[in-house]
């Protein structure tokens, strides 16, 4: 009996050692004395007067070891990295998809623009392609072209290339006039040249007063300062203008030499063309310091003996 009471006794103070170690360690929870006491539970092992339910809820609430700590962080990280791993292999797959996609298309586009011209082979019969024989008939090839002349539409059937104008005139006028002269201009031709135009410096009622009037009537231009009417073909040609002996347009410049048909034999005289007859003959229209502004008009034939500023 004694002996029996003393091995009590010391299975008591064993449980009560159990209980403290998990209980009541000063030093943290993962001492090697607590670990040992966990360890023992987990594995199933008796422990003298600690219920089986007690042990199941101590495995729960026990903290994990070092060691359990790490194998369970490389675990994360392997998850991690598989995880990672099969996110870039979508990512890669997904981008060359694309691109596949998009050389296909780009394939495409550059056959449909390059296909100019096909060739089609006609189908030689079995006898021309015999083995033993020459195969003469395959150059016999039929070649179709895919050219062709684009169309604008039904209005450009219509369209009257004459109107578009072809000269650099500034003055749309004077390119008008000189779409007409195509091939006729002296070389080297400017239209853009000076007028001397800076506004009506002339007596009223003088030819010169006139012409300046009338010419810009027409939208044409004119020098200021051009001088008596006998001086105007040399004054007008030292600006750019273009004098000779053929009237062209209405509008034209008729200058009259001293004297000349009619002319002052000091001042000359200057006129303007209204109208070019079917005969070459011409129709004018001109002033005079004794008409206070009026004008008047007559037909010259002799119309190669004048000189005359065009543009």
């Amino acid at each position: 009996m004694r002996h029996a009471a003393h091995k009590a006794a010391k299975v008591s103070n064993e449980c009560f050692s159990v209980a403290k170690a998990l209980f009541t360690s000063s030093r943290g929870s993962h001492t090697a004395k607590a670990v040992r006491m966990v360890q023992l539970a987990n594995g199933g092992g008796a422990v003298v007067g600690l219920e089986p339910a007690v042990a199941e809820k101590l495995n729960e609430v026990a903290p994990m070891s070092r060691r359990a700590m790490r194998e369970a962080a490389r675990v994360a990280g392997r998850r991690s990295a598989f995880m990672a791993s099969a996110s870039l292999a979508a990512l890669v797959g997904a981008a060359a998809t694309a691109m596949a996609v998009g050389q296909q298309n780009a394939s495409e586009m550059t056959f449909a623009d390059n296909a100019t011209t096909t060739t089609q082979m006609k189908r030689v019969s079995d006898d021309a392609a015999s083995r033993s024989e020459s195969r003469s008939g395959l150059d016999a090839l039929a070649s179709t072209s895919n050219s062709g002349d684009w169309q604008l539409g039904e209005t450009s059937s219509s369209m009257d290339t004459n109107l578009l104008s072809k000269s650099i005139a500034d003055n749309p006028n004077v390119a008008v006039l000189m779409d007409q002269d195509a091939g006729l201009l002296p070389s080297g031709f400017n239209p853009n040249h000076d007028t001397g135009d800076i506004g009506n410096a002339y007596e009223f009622s003088q030819c010169t007063w006139w012409v300046y009037v009338r010419r810009h009537q027409l939208g044409l231009p004119v020098g200021s300062h051009f001088g008596n009417g006998c001086q105007w073909a040399a004054s007008a040609r030292s600006y750019g203008y273009w004098v000779d002996n053929t009237p062209r347009h209405v509008g034209d410049i008729i200058v009259f030499a001293a004297g000349q048909e009619g002319s002052d034999s000091y001042y000359g005289h200057v006129a303007i063309v209204e109208q070019i007859n079917p005969d070459g003959s011409i129709v004018t229209s001109e002033s005079g310091s004794s008409l206070n502004g009026a004008t008047y008009s007559r037909t010259l034939t002799n119309v190669s003996d004048f000189q005359y500023i065009h543009y």
